[in-house]
């Protein structure tokens, strides 16, 4: 943190630019005396709050911290780190990584706040200079946010400091840091405006300081003020859902009303989806690596079209677990015997048809273990899924192969969250009604269905008990929301991560064994349905036991890191921060 306060403190950050849909000005040094002075000065500062590096760490890879999640034989947690391997420290990566970049914008945002008083001595429109400090105001509630939901307790900063200040800082209670939170999400709720103009639609909004300080309340147990404050995002009445649940999340589909925050990728400002991302969740057919899945445990949670889990629905088919089902499963996961970036997605068989231009054409199926070819035995799905959300054509070029330029939006904040999070503190506060749920939970299901609330052709929610509600809000969340980096925190906040967290990630049994069940008609699961226990979590031990599956990566997880640990390299500088509980070292040592 001493590096951190004392470079941004002496240096202008001023020089990066921001968005495609901003308007970029070119890098300029000022003077540290003088600058803020002018509305350019205060526009480039403002814009490098865009910086997508502040925002999309840890939360790119957050996915692969939960029972959604499976790679291989073993937990991928990148670039470094354990958080299922129950041995994260304050040397993690992610955890240093986090603090970090959280302190790096919290610190720019101070710089605009404290300095903006210069343009409007200079005669610069209060207007302007109120815009600006309001999405100071935004960046800085959003960062403490996500610093109070990971580590507890933190230091707050609101002004530059000397090094002497900086080594004597210590951790402020979460009690007294949630008003302040609360605050700068307030500032920036009053002053930033519902839309703008086409030139500048990706800048933060009324509806998205709104929607995140419903997030962050949620998170906090706070129902009143996350009900509150998602029922006045919805009444905005800007917002809608996007009637096809798939297109939220391709290259193509741009600025719709479901987007409220949103980082906008662009190839032309280096601003691209991490080709680790890429690689890993595209097939083998086409040079992926299959290795980035989901998980059997999140193929099994999906409901039948009958409302019912796949352990009590007659209509569940273990031999084909995507009839019948729930359709936002097929869309996030991809559908076996489907045309999937150019190919039928066939593990099961060692032949690939082509399902584009070449129709009929056949060839070595590389997404197939059981495949004559090695690389196909070595990398090709290890449970033969594949993500299909968000994943399609245009992530390859000409040849078929990974581009590396993919350019998705970069979600943080989108509407169907907003409806589930109202649903949620309504459910918690024990204020449901039926005309809630039709507007929340009810809506966001029917849409997966292409029905209205309203139709009696999807499977929808009634009002029941506080539990029985409970139960379908957070299975809601799971189904909907797989992907998006939130089911972490919701497993961790609901207190089931003793269960969800621990375990196994289950895999297709050995090569030889995986053939001959495919050969004698035990594809996928047999006639074996996995039993679903009260929090929509499955057991697969039976499929093991028949030899239908075998255990991969082992889940650790202890009670002690429902918290990270405050970064090693933190405390060292500044020795009377204290350390969370059950981590090693304590303030001082």
């Amino acid at each position: 943190m001493k590096r951190i306060f004392t470079y941004m403190a002496v240096v202008l950050p001023m020089l990066l630019s921001s968005c495609m849909s901003m308007d970029i000005k070119p890098n300029s040094q000022g003077n540290s005396e003088s600058w803020y002075s002018t509305e350019g000065e205060l526009e480039m500062a403002a814009n490098r709050l865009y910086t997508i590096g502040y925002w999309n760490s840890p939360y790119e890879s957050m996915e692969q911290w939960t029972d959604n999640f499976t790679y291989r034989q073993e937990n991928r947690q990148t670039p470094e780190g354990a958080p299922l391997n129950g041995d994260l420290d304050g040397q993690d990566y992610n955890v240093y990584h986090m603090w970090e970049q959280d302190y790096k914008l919290i610190a720019q945002a101070n710089l605009i706040l404290n300095n903006s008083g210069r343009a409007k001595a200079n005669g610069v429109n209060e207007d302007i200079i109120n815009q600006y400090r309001a999405e100071a105001y935004f960046a800085r509630a959003c960062k403490y946010a996500e610093l109070i939901t990971f580590f507890g307790d933190v230091p707050y900063v609101d002004r530059s400091l000397t090094i002497a200040e900086a080594e004597a800082m210590q951790r402020m209670p979460k009690s007294e840091l949630i008003p302040l939170v609360y605050s700068d999400f307030d500032h920036a709720i009053d002053t930033l405006p519902v839309r703008y103009d086409e030139t500048s639609a990706q800048r933060f909004t009324k509806g998205a300081a709104l929607a995140m300080k419903a997030r962050f309340a949620l998170y906090m147990g706070d129902w009143e003020m996350a009900a509150e404050s998602a029922k006045a995002c919805m009444d905005l009445g800007v917002y809608s859902l996007e009637p096809d649940y798939t297109d939220i999340f391709l290259q193509g589909t741009k600025q719709i009303p479901e987007k409220i925050f949103i980082i906008p990728r662009s190839i032309t400002y280096g601003v691209i989806l991490d080709t680790w991302f890429v690689n890993n969740e595209l097939p083998r057919n086409v040079g992926g690596f299959g290795s980035s899945t989901p998980s059997w445990d999140l193929l099994a949670c999906y409901l039948c079209t009958d409302g019912l889990p796949v352990d009590e629905s007659p209509l569940f088919d273990p031999h084909n677990p995507f009839e019948n089902r729930d359709p936002r499963c097929a869309k996030t996961i991809v559908e076996f015997g489907s045309a999937h970036c150019g190919y039928l997605y066939e593990p099961y068989s060692p032949t690939a048809h082509r399902s584009n231009g070449t129709a009929g054409s056949e060839n070595r199926n590389l997404d197939c273990r059981f495949s004559d070819i090695v690389t196909a035995q070595l990398y090709a799905s290890h449970n033969g899924l594949l993500w299909k959300k968000g994943v399609d054509d245009s992530w390859l070029n000409e040849e078929g192969q990974n581009s590396g330029n993919v350019e998705s939006d970069f979600i943080i904040m989108r509407y169907a969250d907003v409806l589930l999070m109202y649903a949620e503190a309504m459910i918690e506060l024990n204020q449901m009604t039926q005309d809630i749920l039709d507007r929340t939970i009810n809506a966001v299901r029917a849409r997966a269905y292409g029905v209205s609330a309203s139709s009696s052709e999807y499977p929808k929610v009634t009002l029941s008990s506080q539990e029985t509600m409970r139960q379908a809000l957070r299975l809601e969340r799971r189904v909907e929301l797989a992907k998006e980096n939130l089911r972490y925190i919701d497993v961790i906040r609901w207190g089931i991560y003793r269960t969800a967290f621990t375990g196994y990630n289950y895999i297709l049994p050995e090569m030889r064994t995986l053939e001959a069940n495919v050969n004698s008609g035990k594809w996928f699961w047999g006639d074996i349905r996995p039993d679903i226990d009260e929090n929509g979590l499955a057991d697969f031990e039976p499929l093991v036991s028949a030899g239908l599956a075998q255990h991969g990566a082992q889940r650790k997880f202890t009670d002690h890191q429902v918290l990270f640990p405050i970064p090693t390299y933190e405390r060292t500088l500044m020795p009377n921060l204290s350390q969370n509980p059950g981590y090693s070292g304590t303030a001082g040592e």
